[in-house]
């Protein structure tokens, strides 16, 4: 059973997060958020310290992520480890800021998709490296299996040939996870990951868009034009059974999903401190004692909202827990991330208008925070998605029965 009490290592892990995200995420946010497109120089100084929570098993580096606690002595009972760190650390950097989080070097959510299903030999072989995840292409958005790009085998090399949307930091990571299918007939049971590394010959950058929000993260538009990588690169097993689908690959999301659920939970409880702040400072007084509804409408709110926040986070704890221990957390993977997607959005949003003038203009970060979360209901799959995938495994039935 889940006992929702951290172990010190965790806590330590986490405090040094928050540390980072309060002294120097917190201090540039405001600048890189106008400065967009532009490298957050000051991440590099971070390098050594996420390297070191790593190989103290308090987060994830490099191409292993969560899958560290491997090397060390098995042990019975319940486990904590590092998928469990990660969901804490990315929850403190995010309440310092989303998009420098996505901009840390070797934290891409590549890294998670190669943690997922690589073999302990493409662990040691690929070794440490900033993987961004490739998959949205022009003609599809939260329909993975509808992947377009191919890769053929030529040899002993795959030929990728594709185009790639809204992948971030793909223009600074040093390698890129790309989703590909081997053979279009065979629908998504032929969908594989590979690793493709920065300046492979016809691999280019076409362009970087301008967002919404998380502006100091950047995305980009690839194209991959005759791009040969070693058989070797495809991630997992590259046999195509047709009774397990693409779930393989699909078992990346299983990974990424409770970190971007921790990214909406760490940005709104940042939005959450600041409106408490504000209210309090207004006279405004939130007491857990006496029932919501005699309290003032702006403090019954907060109630509200904090409430949806403590849910998500509960959702999330349970499916880094459960990643942990070994158990199947495809269905507690999306109600974490469509909870905390929906409750991040809608804190944020409150907060800005619980606030007035104040928390609409820029003298503040609450209106640069409602427009970082909004991107955390949609990517590693939008809210409906979320949905729809709890919907199926709640009813037991397939894709094609429930679309």
């Amino acid at each position: 059973m889940i006992n929702l009490e951290l172990p010190k290592f965790l806590k330590a892990g986490a405090s040094q997060s928050h540390q980072a995200a309060a002294e120097i995420f917190r201090p540039i946010s405001r600048k890189y958020d106008l400065a967009e497109h532009e490298y957050p120089k000051e991440l590099d100084t971070l390098a050594s310290m996420m390297d070191g929570m790593a190989d103290g098993g308090r987060g994830f580096s490099g191409a292993s992520g969560g899958r560290g606690d491997d090397k060390k002595p098995k042990r019975t009972g319940v486990k904590n480890g590092g998928n469990m760190a990660s969901l804490l650390n990315v929850i403190e950097t995010c309440w310092g800021d989303v998009g420098l989080t996505l901009s840390l070097p070797y934290q891409g959510l590549g890294n998670a998709a190669i943690a997922a299903v690589a073999t302990d030999e493409q662990l040691e072989a690929f070794g440490k490296t900033w993987a961004s995840m490739a998959i949205t292409e022009p003609s599809f958005g939260s329909d993975s299996s509808a992947v377009s790009t191919t890769a053929k085998l030529d040899g002993d090399e795959y030929v990728i040939n594709g185009e790639k949307i809204f992948v971030t930091a793909g223009e600074r990571s040093d390698s890129v996870v790309v989703w590909a299918t081997l053979d279009k007939s065979k629908g998504r049971a032929a969908i594989k990951s590979f690793l493709v590394k920065k300046g492979t010959p016809g691999f280019t950058v076409e362009r970087l868009e301008e967002k919404l929000g998380i502006r100091s993260s950047d995305t980009a538009v690839l194209r991959l034009d005759n791009v040969r990588v070693p058989k070797e690169n495809l991630l997992g097993s590259p046999d195509i059974d047709v009774k397990k689908s693409f779930a393989g690959a699909m078992a990346t999301f299983d990974n990424t999903r409770p970190l971007v659920a921790g990214m909406a939970i760490g940005v709104s409880r940042a939005s959450l401190e600041e409106l408490r702040r504000i209210l309090e400072e207004a006279g405004i007084e939130i007491d857990y004692d006496a029932p919501a509804h005699t309290q003032s409408a702006a403090a019954a709110e907060y109630l509200k909202l904090e409430s949806d926040w403590e849910a998500a986070y509960l959702l999330a704890l349970r499916a880094a827990w459960m990643a942990d221990n070994k158990q199947p957390n495809t269905l507690e993977a999306s109600e974490c991330k469509a909870k905390a997607g929906r409750a991040g959005t809608e804190i944020c949003l409150r907060a800005v208008q619980l606030a007035g003038t104040f928390g609409y203009s820029e003298r503040n970060l609450l209106e640069k925070w409602s427009r970082d979360v909004k991107i955390l209901d949609i990517f590693e799959g939008t809210q409906q998605i979320q949905q729809l995938v709890v919907a199926r495994r709640t009813l037991g039935l397939s894709s094609k029965e429930l679309k």
